[in-house]
């Protein structure tokens, strides 16, 4: 077993020459053999271990019993190491996760904690071949699209999972032969979790009506779907070149032609790569994205699409021009306490427009420039109707027959020069909702009779 590993291990590069190995040690099987394996190559290779364990809190004195058991087991074999004590039942109800999700992403975040401290350059994890078919079988039933379908990789960043290529029976034969001890988690053969299901459940029954070796066959598709996925990858870089230039706006243009040139195959990656990039994130963008993205090329120029993280996908005469819209900053005056600003997404409200001298309603997604609350300036005007009339700032107190001597200390709500409201009198024509606004910049004001002569008691 131990060579089948060491030539996994040189196959994806996962260790060099005075590398600083973080090695997760549960106590259990896996990760006892994942510590003895890294020893036997680090004489080999030249690299250095620390082992981290984190106590999740969870399984009272039996994890206190691995918690010490990891200790004895690092403090015999000269192996230097950090343990962790976690509250996982209260980090997953504080942040909405399950514990087998909150228990994941504590121990990534506390590896690379370590990472960082020890100035480590890889951090080792025990998953092995069972687990790769498990996470694939469990993607498949969840749905998921060729990224899912390659399961777990055997090397990403620092990440390195050097087990991978064994079984968990090989495991616990290699460390029967050496007659190495380890600890056993009493709730992994507890169908609590889904995947404990597939491992107790689904694998067993798949070997003894199927075929014995289901589980290896599930891994080794796996490990063929994330080799297509990473060419896939590639490909869609090179694509990305040719089809896509900058818009000269901030955005990104998708062109047509040369889009309609690539194999169908590429096309949905290619345009999944682009949502992304646009957003600048990859989560939450999903198939439903890129279907409807895909179909504006069937559609009219001028057409659009709303995505994920404020991205706009439009229908231009090129093709498909992707841009994401500006966070608009809001400037207050230093009596900010007069003032509150608030960005409302339309779908979530379900109130009429607020009828109140002192609480109006923008459509935030047309606005310019920085909001500033302030008093006039030069060149100041409003928009006074909906065929887009606009009057001077100055006519416009004169109309009102606002004193001359008041008039500096109406405080106004300007878009640029381009005034928004006139606080406690007129609201701008222009930036009023409409059934297509999708976000709303609510300003309140508590100023009362002082700055704008109208009582606070409507608003």
């Amino acid at each position: 077993m131990y060579e089948k590993i060491k030539v996994y291990v040189e196959k994806h590069h996962m260790l060099e020459k005075k590398d600083k190995v973080i090695a997760g040690v549960s106590g259990g099987a896996d990760s006892v053999c994942l510590l003895f394996v890294l020893m036997r190559l680090s004489k080999e290779m030249d690299f250095s271990i620390h082992a981290v364990h984190v106590n999740h809190g969870i399984r009272g004195e039996s994890a206190d019993k691995d918690e010490d058991f990891v200790c004895g087991l690092c403090e015999s074999l000269g192996i230097p190491f950090t343990v962790f004590r976690e509250d996982i039942p209260v980090y997953a109800k504080e942040h909405g996760l399950t514990e087998e999700e909150a228990g994941r992403k504590v121990r990534r975040d506390l590896f690379e904690k370590v990472l960082g401290e020890h100035r480590g350059t890889k951090i080792a994890l025990a998953h092995h071949l069972n687990d790769n078919a498990e996470t694939l079988l469990f993607n498949l039933c969840r749905g998921t699209g060729l990224k899912g379908l390659g399961a777990i990789a055997p090397a990403s960043g620092v990440w390195i999972r050097p087990l991978l290529c064994v079984k968990r029976i090989e495991i616990e034969s290699y460390l029967e032969k050496w007659g190495i001890s380890y600890c056993t988690d009493e709730t992994n053969a507890q169908n609590t979790y889904t995947r404990n299901k597939i491992r107790n459940e689904v694998f067993p029954y798949l070997e003894k009506n199927v075929n014995e070796q289901a589980v290896l066959h599930i891994a080794e598709t796996a490990e063929q779907m994330r080799v297509l996925g990473e060419y896939i990858a590639d490909e869609v870089l090179r694509l990305k070149k040719i089809c896509t230039k900058d818009d000269g706006l901030g955005g990104l243009l998708l062109i047509e032609e040369s889009y309609r040139k690539t194999k169908e195959v590429f096309r949905p990656y290619l345009l999944h790569e682009l949502l992304c990039d646009a957003a600048g994130y990859r989560k939450d963008i999903e198939g439903i994205h890129v279907r409807l993205t895909e179909e504006l090329l069937c559609k009219q120029v001028g057409r659009q699409v709303n995505l994920p993280y404020q991205v706009t996908a439009v229908r231009c005469y090129e093709g498909i021009q992707f841009m994401k819209k500006r966070e608009v900053p809001v400037r207050i005056p230093e009596e900010e306490g007069k003032f509150r600003l608030e960005i409302i997404d339309r779908e979530m409200i379900s109130q009429a427009f607020p009828q109140k001298n002192y609480t109006k309603w923008f459509d935030y997604d047309i606005i310019k420039n920085t909001v500033k609350i302030r008093h006039r300036e030069p060149g100041d005007y409003l928009t006074i109707d909906k065929y887009g009339n606009t009057q001077k700032l100055k006519a416009y107190f004169i109309n009102e027959k606002i004193p001359k001597n008041e008039r500096d200390s109406v405080w106004l709500a300007a878009d640029g020069s381009h005034i928004m409201w006139v606080v406690g009198y007129r609201q701008n024509q222009m930036y009023q909702i409409t059934d297509k606004t999708k976000r709303i910049l609510e300003i309140q004001f508590y100023g009362g009779e002082e700055h704008g002569r109208i009582s606070r008691s409507d608003a």
